[in-house]
């Protein structure tokens, strides 16, 4: 049953203790009030803010209060439905708060299921007992027992690193380096076994959620003869509410054996891991792009460094970052070279599209190759990182092209049924119908710029149309368990064709699937964003490694209009090792990450020029910071510039960029800094954001 106990102002003073309580506002706290003295640190508790009622946590039982003790509060209530959060947890949450420049009730309060947090869900007439005893007087789930399946067997690339990975004493950051198609899930499965074995819980990691339902049927076909029936949990954002919060709570109650979810798991309340494991290192999903800007895979190192357990951290494509700790020993390497099936690695053909006559987008000779593999009953994956049917709509006369009216930014074309379209802003969600006629010179004629998933799937439709064609991307699966239909039809060869976006890219392990085609590559080949060829040949690598996984003869056709880059000349060879070394020697001569350390300050405002302002105030007093801390020459202050899609849901963005060579002096610096601009006068004109680490620039 719920417990909520009440705490009145009345209580006598011998009753009472100070308590520090951390709540989720953008305000430097945590915040001193009264309480009873049954309270402890990592219980919740409902108190009064200004004029509103919040649930906050408790961090602290200070000996004084931080302010005058006549102008405490008294706390509401203090809820004891959960185990109080354990100082381990805590440790990690402030380490989170501490290195992301982020106020610890940020941190502390969005980590927990929104029940938890919501005060409605304590008072009110619907609230009795509580979220949890409600949940606990409501019949779970009945979990069947997964058919175990017995696991193949290793190859001695595979026997050694498990060997190395289970041998190893205290905290050891592993950087498991095998091409797509070599088994990094048995080494996973291996490890964790022997985990359990030892009586310790196993938290995994993956960067999407559509990887985690084949993730969770091989952790449960061959973990749960240890772990148990429900020994594994699942956690990420797509689960409703009383799911997260029943998984959260499993996770925390230690009923579940194994945590696996997305990068809001790394904030999973356990104690007792003994394995922490990061797929595909490299994603970038692993980076939280709004609220606390945190990193789950470097969370997951530190976490494990605290916990003194080990970290592996596998990819057919690490980050550079990783793969230059691995280089300095800050990581031990463990490479899978080979295929575990013993088969070959796809063939890579580049497909120069400069003077050829194409179709609809697609080349002869990418056409061929579909014919072919069709006829041979294979499957076909087109791989195209652009969903909606066409980037934008313009007109053939006067050259009007479709526009957001709150973003600088065209508007893409989307089919919503046959014959029927709208325009859709995937920046700020703009959507309207597509107008009959030019708005500007009133032609009907008005055609589609480019091709989206949904243009290239109607061709191949009419292209081929005995085949079975499917479109897997962000669209196709809004609805729930969508995606896992679909992804379940493909295994189940009721496909042919297959269209998808950078959702069909990883961790799939197609039987069938002979030829991959890749359209559109060079988009990404001229970014302003440095890191934008490493992410380019990342995807292109681990699309093409859906190719030929169980057949050994699987083929991939690049269409590209720069076949001599050095991103596609290192594809070929199936390189990494090669493209990093070349990327690296480019980074360290031009002193970029993984050879100097960021942040990122940017600014929203109605007006650029107040957003530009505040930047250019804040930058200046960094400036005053970095001559009284004596740091000018390890750091680097840039201008002010607006991005290059400034206006988004009429806000105008800029930023400002710091670099340093000497990580503690950029986060001496950022905390200082922080202080100096909650002091800024046009604050309630400008919303701004600080990010450590920034991946996008």
């Amino acid at each position: 049953m719920s417990d909520s106990r009440h705490f009145s102002s009345d209580s006598e003073t011998s009753t009472e203790v100070w308590i520090r309580v951390a709540l989720d506002v953008p305000v430097e706290g945590p915040f001193d009030y009264r309480g009873p003295q049954d309270v402890v640190v990592g219980d919740r508790v409902i108190v009064s803010f200004g004029r509103r009622k919040m649930i906050g946590l408790v961090v602290e039982l200070p000996s004084t209060p931080g302010c005058d003790p006549s102008l405490v509060k008294h706390v509401e209530s203090v809820l004891k439905d959960i185990p109080a959060l354990s100082a381990s947890w805590l440790k990690f949450a402030r380490f989170a708060a501490d290195y992301y420049q982020r106020p610890l009730g940020e941190v502390v309060m969005p980590a927990l299921p929104v029940a938890l947090r919501s005060l409605s869900a304590y008072q009110g007439k619907r609230s009795a007992g509580g979220p949890v005893a409600r949940l606990d007087q409501r019949r779970a789930p009945k979990l069947k027992p997964t058919e175990p399946s017995a696991p193949p067997s290793l190859n001695d690339a595979q026997q050694h690193a498990v060997q190395v990975i289970g041998d190893s004493l205290g905290f050891q950051a592993f950087l498991l380096y095998g091409v797509t198609g070599s088994g990094k899930t048995e080494v996973y499965l291996h490890a964790a076994a022997q985990t359990l074995a030892r009586g310790k819980r196993v938290l995994m990691l993956v960067p999407e959620i559509n990887l985690t339902p084949q993730f969770e049927q091989s952790l449960r076909a061959r973990l749960e003869p240890v772990a148990g029936v429900g020994g594994v949990a699942v956690l990420h954002s797509a689960l409703s509410d009383g799911e997260r919060l029943r998984a959260w709570l499993r996770a925390q109650r230690g009923e579940a054996r194994v945590v696996l979810g997305t990068r809001l798991s790394i904030f999973a309340p356990m104690d007792d891991i003994g394995l922490i494991v990061v797929d595909e290192e490299h994603d970038p999903s692993y980076k939280q792009q709004d609220g606390l800007r945190y990193s789950a895979r470097d969370l997951a190192v530190w976490r494990g460094h605290d916990l003194g357990i080990p970290v592996v951290l596998g990819s057919a494509t690490p980050s550079l970052e990783s793969w230059v700790h691995a280089e300095k020993g800050n990581y031990k390497r463990l490479d899978l070279p080979a295929r575990a099936r013993e088969v070959n690695l796809p063939s890579v053909r580049l497909v120069d599209t400069r003077r050829l006559k194409m179709e609809h987008g697609l080349s002869v000779q990418l056409l061929d190759a579909m014919r072919t593999r069709l006829a041979n009953r294979e499957q076909v994956l087109i791989f195209l990182n652009r969903r909606g049917y066409a980037p934008a709509l313009h007109c053939t006369s006067c050259g009007w092209v479709s526009q957001c009216p709150r973003c600088t930014t065209f508007t893409v074309l989307h089919r919503m049924t046959p014959g029927r379209h709208q325009l859709h802003c995937h920046h700020c969600g703009f959507q309207q119908r597509v107008p009959q006629a030019c708005p500007d010179c009133g032609d009907q004629d008005m055609q589609p710029i480019g091709r989206g998933t949904q243009r290239i799937e109607e061709h191949l439709g009419m292209l081929f149309p005995e085949a079975r064609v499917a479109r897997i991307d962000a669209d196709s699966t809004r609805k729930k368990g969508s995606a896992q239909a679909l992804f379940a039809s493909v295994h189940a060869g009721e496909v042919d064709i297959l269209v998808g976006t950078q959702m069909v890219a990883k961790g799939h392990d197609f039987a069938n699937l002979g030829l991959v085609g890749v359209l559109n590559a060079d988009a990404m080949l001229f970014s302003q964003d440095f890191r934008a060829p490493e992410r380019l040949f990342a995807q292109l690598m681990q699309v093409a490694g859906r190719a030929g996984r169980h057949t050994g003869h699987g083929e991939v056709i690049v269409q590209t209009g720069y076949p001599e880059q050095s991103v596609y000349q290192a594809l070929l060879k199936h390189d990494y090792s090669g493209f990093a070394r070349h990327t690296m020697n480019e980074r360290e001569a031009a002193m970029l990450p993984p050879f100097s350390h960021q942040a990122l300050l940017s600014a929203e405002a109605r007006e650029l020029n107040v957003a530009l302002d505040f930047l250019q105030a804040a930058r200046d007093a960094a400036h005053t910071l970095l001559v009284a801390q004596q740091t000018e020459a390890v750091i680097t202050l840039y201008d002010p510039v607006p991005l290059r899609i400034v206006r988004v849901d009429n806000m105008c963005r800029a930023q400002l960029l710091v670099e340093a060579t000497h990580r503690p002096a950029l986060q001496s610096l950022l905390r200082h800094w922080m202080s100096a601009l909650n002091e800024h006068p046009d604050l309630r004109r400008v919303r701004w954001q600080l990010e450590v680490d920034p991946l996008e620039i």
